[in-house]
């Protein structure tokens, strides 16, 4: 674990964002966005594709740089910080990425290895040990010799888990890690998020439109709509929002405008920045 900075209090949101505006090619993501991630909970993030969900996880690990506003982890402001510099926070942070980002031509333990050697670690034995250890914890032990191509999809879901926590990171951040499983698989990875917060302590930021899932592993829930936070509630206390963007999404309902429009053959292809966020 990391020490806190001079200043910083326990009740100082790991993650703070303030006032964090961000454009592409002239499109608004994210609109003034105030928000704070608090330390050790697991905060969702809900939201159709496209409002600008991975554009803010992004801004938390440094990624992405805002146009204007600030970025503060551990109460330290690292909005423009050095790459040099920011390794040093984004050795305290897990990345599950929605496409795995696992490297096809290295076995599960190599893939798991990558991130301990780049900080640092060489000896073969501590490799091999926390390999085990965190292969173990999300249900894979005795995998090391495989192939990401011989894995299923859950598995692999698994092992870009096991890659994100062998760091033994203070924050997880998770972009859509339900996307492309079937039920019984997402149900296992939302299992496994529930169970790697209990254990490690971490801080966890989930990032879905899957409402089983959010409901499944949050503390809180937040939804974000055009780049503004549209709710900030509970799992219990989300179907009582009173907005209608937010009651039409949690209920998957489509708009009277969505709807008509399919009817006359001119629904839209999407949102013009779901690049950004798919």
């Amino acid at each position: 674990m990391g020490t806190q900075p001079a200043g910083s209090a326990p009740d100082t949101p790991i993650i703070r964002l303030e006032g964090v505006y961000k454009q592409f090619n002239g499109q608004v993501v994210l609109r003034d966005l105030w928000l704070d991630i608090e330390r050790g909970r697991t905060t969702v993030v809900i939201g159709p594709s496209g409002c600008g969900k991975t554009v803010l996880l992004k801004h938390m690990v440094g990624l992405l740089r805002p146009d204007r506003g600030r970025v503060f982890f551990d109460g330290e402001d690292i909005t423009h910080w050095s790459e040099r510099r920011l390794g040093a926070v984004r050795r305290r942070i897990g990345f599950l990425f929605q496409s795995n980002a696992l490297v096809g031509s290295m076995t599960v333990a190599e893939n798991i290895y990558f991130p301990l050697i780049e900080h640092g670690v060489r000896s073969q034995r501590q490799l091999e040990q926390r390999c085990r250890q965190v292969l173990a914890l999300v249900g894979l032990s005795g995998l090391e010799s495989r192939m990401p191509e011989e894995l299923s999809g859950g598995q692999k879901k698994r092992v870009a888990l096991a890659r994100a926590i062998a760091l033994n990171p203070e924050v997880l951040l998770y972009d859509e890690p339900t996307t492309g499983l079937d039920p019984i698989r997402a149900d296992l990875i939302n299992e496994l998020i529930v169970q790697v917060q209990r254990e490690l302590h971490t801080t966890s930021l989930v990032v879905t439109h899957d409402m089983d899932s959010a409901r499944k592993v949050a503390d809180r829930i937040v939804m974000l709509y055009e780049g503004r936070l549209v709710a900030d509630t509970t799992p219990q206390g989300l179907r009582t929002v009173q907005n209608e963007i937010v009651a039409r999404f949690v209920e998957g309902r489509a708009t009277p405008e969505e709807l008509n429009a399919l009817k006359r053959g001119r629904m839209g292809q999407g949102s013009e920045h779901e690049g950004q966020d798919a």
